[in-house]
């Protein structure tokens, strides 16, 4: 039987929504094992003139215990 827990992440970057995914995956993979997957629960931009400066998400990330 599989024990699963779920955690939020928030990760920006300023080329794109899948950029700030792909950033967040990288990161909790550094200290989390056994991801199993991520929701998009959210996704936001920041704007300054006009213009979008930065892509914004907030994930639902699953991971496997040991």
């Amino acid at each position: 039987m599989s024990v699963l827990k779920v955690i939020e992440v928030l990760s920006n970057s300023e080329k794109s929504w899948e950029d700030a995914t792909k950033k967040a995956v990288e990161k909790a993979s550094k200290s989390l094992k056994n991801i199993r997957s991520v929701y998009v629960q959210d996704q936001s931009a920041q704007v300054k003139d006009g213009v979008v400066t930065e892509f914004r998400v907030n994930l639902k990330v699953t991971f496997e215990l040991d």
